[in-house]
């Protein structure tokens, strides 16, 4: 069997447990990433999900998390450079638009427009999940590529994907207040539009005690507006206040 020099062969057991070739195709994460790649391996380390590791003993790269690291410092530099060259606006406005640019449900976000998902290597367990815990992969993952672009070809061109994928929502960012708190916005919303402070009713606490699931409803007066899960009652909150926000049209 013939393999083309843009596809590194990795061995992986098949859910049916037969012995087969897994293949990541550079050359189709490269179209889609819009990146030039120079040192494949670097790439294919970012992909790469720890949990991945423990059931393919026989991968011979590391974990992502390095390149995470370092990508998470060159992604905060050029946006803080951006919109400081951008905006006169104080150091505490730009602190909280950097956040919200920054921040995992954004990098998530950027990862899907990007269609990276397909080529994380992770865990039979991992790939199942479809919920926060592959947002915060997804996240990580665009933190580890942008770490991996800085390595292969240097600041200019980690700046140019960051600028093209992530800063390119600061409209949006500016336009629907997404820099501002869930919480604090949707009280905001609720009193200056029909006068009434939104009150949260915790509507569910499952799962374990390392690893619970709090679902949380939002209210005005009597109307059950939203609800939002999290694992923790704050997160919860958030993420329903957030709900709310869409649900009402008040973004």
């Amino acid at each position: 069997m013939y393999f083309s020099v843009s596809e590194v062969l990795l061995i992986d057991l098949h859910t049916l447990g037969i012995l087969c070739i897994k293949a990541m195709d550079i050359k189709a994460f490269s179209r889609t990433c819009g990146i030039t790649i120079v040192n494949p391996d670097l790439f294919i380390e970012a992909m790469t999900h720890r949990s991945y590791l423990n059931e393919n003993k026989e991968h011979k790269h590391s974990h992502n998390e390095r390149l995470e690291f370092l990508g998470d410092a060159v992604l905060e530099l050029i946006v803080t450079e951006y919109l400081f060259q951008k905006f006169n606006n104080p150091e505490g406005e730009l602190t909280a638009w950097r956040a919200a640019l920054v921040n995992g449900e954004m990098l998530a976000t950027v990862a899907r427009e990007i269609g990276i998902e397909n080529f994380l290597l992770m865990s039979k367990g991992e790939s199942k999940d479809t919920g926060k815990a592959r947002n915060y992969l997804l996240a990580n993952a665009m933190e580890a590529i942008i770490g991996a672009i800085y390595m292969d070809q240097g600041y200019d061109a980690a700046k140019q994907f960051v600028m093209t994928h992530v800063v390119v929502h600061i409209n949006e960012i500016l336009e629907k207040k997404l820099y501002l708190d869930p919480k604090s916005y949707f009280q905001e919303k609720a009193q200056e539009i029909i006068n009434i402070t939104p009150h949260y009713k915790l509507m569910s606490e499952t799962g374990p005690d390392h690893d619970r699931v709090f679902v949380v409803a939002v209210c005005l007066g009597d109307e059950h507006v939203a609800e939002g899960r999290g694992k923790s009652k704050q997160e919860a909150q958030r993420d329903a206040a957030k709900n709310a926000l869409e649900h009402k049209k008040w973004v």
